[in-house]
């Protein structure tokens, strides 16, 4: 049985343990960054104390309580509910809720020129959506690792192939300023 919850912006299905957003009309499943990759994308960025991380699409906040736990500041940008709600209670089970900030809103809307990186787990017909707004919001020298689809047009600073016994991926990793041009 599915449940749609519909607003003006997005539409959330659910189908037992399944969650899927709309953003703009286009669906985006929640996938979660395998545990093992998380490490790998964080150092790839060189995240650390001084950052300020956005996760467009947190989920249940994997990827911005590693980056707490390296020092960093980090946005969590969640469109459903129930993961924001997820999100949260995980960052403070993990005690960095202090150092993120939760916001539940779409994507596109949300302000992202404080950020010094950025990482995505979308599709690459979203990641061409976002293009624009990367590029008018987000300063010289930003940092956006995306996992497993590439950002069109753009050229990647450099890519690392992470593996584990169930999945093989690969991070892009751009960077303001000289992807983007």
């Amino acid at each position: 049985m599915w449940i749609k919850i519909i607003s003006r912006r997005y539409s959330l299905y659910l189908r037992g343990n399944d969650l899927v957003s709309y953003y703009e009309g286009i669906r985006v499943p929640w996938v979660p960054t395998r545990e093992e990759f998380i490490e790998q994308a964080l150092d790839l960025a060189n995240v650390g104390k001084g950052d300020i991380l956005y996760d467009l699409g947190c989920g249940d906040g994997r990827i911005v309580i590693a980056a707490a736990k390296r020092g960093a500041r980090a946005v969590c940008v969640e469109l459903n509910p129930e993961l924001i709600k997820r999100a949260m209670t995980n960052a403070q089970a993990e005690g960095v809720d202090h150092m993120i900030k939760f916001v539940r809103d779409d994507i596109f809307r949300v302000n992202l020129s404080d950020a010094t990186v950025v990482y995505m787990y979308l599709l690459r017909s979203v990641n061409d959506l976002l293009k624009p707004k990367l590029k008018a919001e987000l300063k010289k020298g930003t940092r956006i690792i995306s996992l497993d689809f590439e950002i069109s047009g753009w050229k990647e600073v450099k890519t690392m192939r992470v593996s584990s016994p169930a999945r093989i991926g690969t991070y892009y990793l751009y960077i303001i300023g000289l992807s983007d041009v």
